[in-house]
């Protein structure tokens, strides 16, 4: 009796271990029973990732075998649907996971990412490749024209037959052999190039014990300082390569050499010739995709890039920049010019070296205007300013967002919220706004997503929207208090979320963000306009001691000051274009050294001395390790458009909800379904016009 009783037992335990174990158990496989379906990440192991996505690989490659042994004719829907549709569940678990290992990383989600990501790049290379699904895809591309299809249903259609011919189903089968290990290497040198700046930002700090290297800085920012140094186990103060510690510090210190250490530190991510150095990953990313652009019939990356672009050639945007460079150099000259004949007045005999600009123009700009950041931070409370942000879109667009504290979250400091429609109740989406610097995280403020919106039998899937920034942290004397930079930034992804979350298409492939690079900045450039705006700014800054509403004169004074050192700001973003259009430009491989193929793309836009050693492309994670290769000049392409827009919106009031309306209707809900310049002419009645961005910035008289 008790060997049966045994034997049943470890019966019963292998049957537990069996169903534990089985994929379809695995929490990332199953439906999400949470409150608006989203992440159960209190539930979310590490090792759930890897079974999780190899059982979404084989599902994903099951629904491809199924297109393609279909006997059907090939159809819209059983082909191009099906295929859209075809890897739900492996986005959902790639989207959480590779959004978790830019915010929320560790060793070995680092690791994950290395393991998982050839397998990804070679079942993507699996679809785009297979000649008899791409001869269903394109049976039915052949017969667009008799298939009664919408304007979005086409450029679905659209989309996927150029995919499909852009990653190679064209090729031969000797080039498609080519192209794989490519396609594969640049993902892993991506996730590489991406790790190793992380490192090498987070392996730096440093450690003041002298008060008098305190000398410049604002108390609030000696007291975080501080708080770095104790989280670190130190006496003293500490100054990281986190935005929120080196930029006052900057701004501020009177320190000479420990300015230059800092602006040096952060100059060389990725540059010390050690386990984390960069340089041979840009070389070898910019010779692979030359090699996959020449492949593909492609003299160029960049021509290969800007096809699917608004701009849609090298030679536009080139034009482009160079123009733009034509007209904001010499500001940028006279900008510096003014810098330095200030600091001489001052006192200071040398010629001031990038280290020093900081301090300098600050400095002038507050004698000049009388307004400086730290003279703006006590108004801009952070959760002041979240509510005024919710209250400026709720006033727009009629939504409401609603704390949802029964929401799992995958760090204590992200807030969820459900976004709500006003008047109808509806569930716009879901939004996480992640503010704080941490060790795990990566530089900088984006916005991104966990699940993209779409509709499927009926059903309005709504999209989980999720806002990543690194912001000044509290401490134990004040709250968090943003710069007005800080604030703009705020501004500039709530209006990518506000893209994502407005959406309202029927298929994910063309969703919210889900548009050409050079238009996606659109929507959150042009809500960086409303921190110079008296109305909003009467609303949004109050003093986080005394209440008090900012005082009007600061805010005519913000207004004084919109247009100081345009031309020098216009010169550095036109040379990170340059630079970017650059690497994406090459026709062979590039033999010299990284530094000095850089200082060549920059010098055209050089205002200030060159510092060897430094350089920006080793820590160019929009370019390497994002989606911006050869694209980076779309920031300035989305300003000549959203200036023009802004114009409308000044014209008919800022909070006017008929303008909010048009631009909800004819661009934000949209997506990707028709060609960006459609619907900036949708909205517009016209195509961009460049004057309003030029008068924005003081190269053309105000029109009276």
């Amino acid at each position: 009796m008790q060997k049966i009783i045994l034997l049943m037992i470890a019966l019963m335990m292998n049957l537990a271990m069996a169903e534990a174990t089985n994929p379809k158990n695995n929490i990332l496989v199953k439906p999400w029973k949470t409150p608006l379906e989203t992440p159960p990440f209190d539930k979310i192991k590490n090792e759930d990732f890897k079974p999780a996505v190899t059982y979404a690989l084989k599902e994903s490659r099951s629904n491809v075998k199924k297109i393609v042994k279909n006997k059907d004719i090939p159809g819209f829907e059983n082909t191009i649907v099906a295929l859209s549709k075809s890897t739900e569940l492996l986005d959902r678990v790639t989207e959480l996971f590779f959004n978790l290992n830019e915010c929320n990383t560790n060793d070995e989600m680092q690791q994950i990412a290395l393991d998982i990501s050839p397998d990804l790049t070679r079942f993507a290379n699996e679809v785009s490749m297979n000649a008899e699904l791409f001869a269903k895809v394109k049976a039915v591309y052949d017969r667009k024209d008799s298939l009664s299809l919408n304007g979005e249903q086409k450029m679905l259609l659209q989309k996927t037959y150029k995919s499909f011919i852009r990653n190679g189903a064209l090729l031969s089968p000797a080039d498609k052999e080519k192209m794989m290990p490519l396609q594969e290497e640049l993902a892993m040198l991506s996730l590489k190039f991406a790790q190793n700046a992380l490192a090498d930002k987070n392996a730096w700090f440093l450690h003041i014990t002298k008060r008098q290297d305190l000398v410049g800085l604002p108390i609030n920012i000696s007291d975080a300082a501080a708080e770095t140094a104790k989280s670190k186990g130190l006496d003293g103060w500490v100054i990281t390569l986190d935005y929120p510690s080196y930029g006052p510090f900057l701004q501020y210190a009177h320190n000479r050499d420990l300015r230059e250490k800092v602006w040096r530190a952060l100059n060389t991510i990725g540059n010390h010739g050690n386990a984390n150095d960069n340089n041979e990953i840009v070389k070898r990313m910019a010779y692979l995709r030359l090699q996959v652009a020449r492949l593909l019939g492609y003299n160029t990356y960049s021509d290969y890039v800007l096809e699917e672009r608004m701009a849609e050639s090298k030679d536009t945007v080139n034009k482009f920049l160079n123009d733009l460079l034509a007209l904001s150099h010499p500001y940028a000259v006279k900008d510096v010019a003014e810098v330095q004949e200030y600091a001489q007045a001052r006192g200071v005999s040398y010629k001031l070296e990038r280290w020093d600009w900081a301090l300098f123009s600050e400095m002038l700009k507050n004698e000049k205007y009388a307004i400086n950041q730290e003279m703006l931070r006590p108004y801009f409370q952070l959760e002041k300013v979240r509510d005024g942000i919710f209250y400026l879109f709720g006033r727009l667009y009629d939504i409401k967002f609603v704390q949802r504290t029964d929401i799992p979250v995958y760090h204590p400091d992200v807030l969820v919220y459900e976004v709500v429609d006003k008047i109808s109740k509806k569930t716009w989406g879901v939004l996480y706004l992640d503010f704080f610097p941490r060790n795990n995280k990566s530089s900088g403020a984006w916005m991104t997503s966990f699940n993209k919106q779409y509709k499927e039998n009926g059903k309005d899937i709504r999209p989980q929207i999720q806002i990543v920034c690194n912001f000044t942290k509290p401490t134990p004397k004040q709250p968090s208090l943003l710069t007005f930079d800080e604030f703009s930034t705020f501004l500039h992804e709530f209006g990518h979320a506000i893209h994502g979350l407005l959406s309202d298409v029927n298929y994910g492939d063309l969703s919210g963000t889900s548009v050409y690079r050079d238009f996606v900045e659109l929507p959150s450039q042009l809500m960086e306009n409303w921190a110079t705006q008296r109305e909003f700014l009467d609303i949004v800054a109050e003093h986080y001691e005394t209440g008090e509403k900012i005082p009007q004169v600061y805010i005519d004074r913000i207004l004084e000051s919109e247009k100081y050192n345009a031309g020098y700001f216009f010169d550095r973003q036109i040379g990170f274009g340059l630079l970017d259009m650059a690497w994406h430009s090459i026709e062979d491989s590039v033999s010299i050294s990284v530094e000095e193929f850089e200082k060549k793309a920059l010098a055209p836009t050089d205002v200030l001395p060159q510092v060897p050693g430094c350089l920006l492309s080793t820590n160019f994670s929009h370019v390497f390790a994002g989606g911006y290769a050869a694209g980076y000049y779309g920031y300035k392409w989305a300003e000549v458009l959203e200036a023009d827009v802004f114009a409308r919106f000044q014209k008919n009031g800022i909070f006017d909800k008929k303008t909010a309306k048009a631009l909800r209707d004819n661009i934000l809900s949209k997506g990707g379904t028709e060609h960006p310049m459609n619907l900036y002419i949708n909205f517009m009645g016209r195509r961009p016009d460049m004057n309003p961005l030029l008068i924005k910035s003081g190269f053309l008289p105000e029109k009276k």
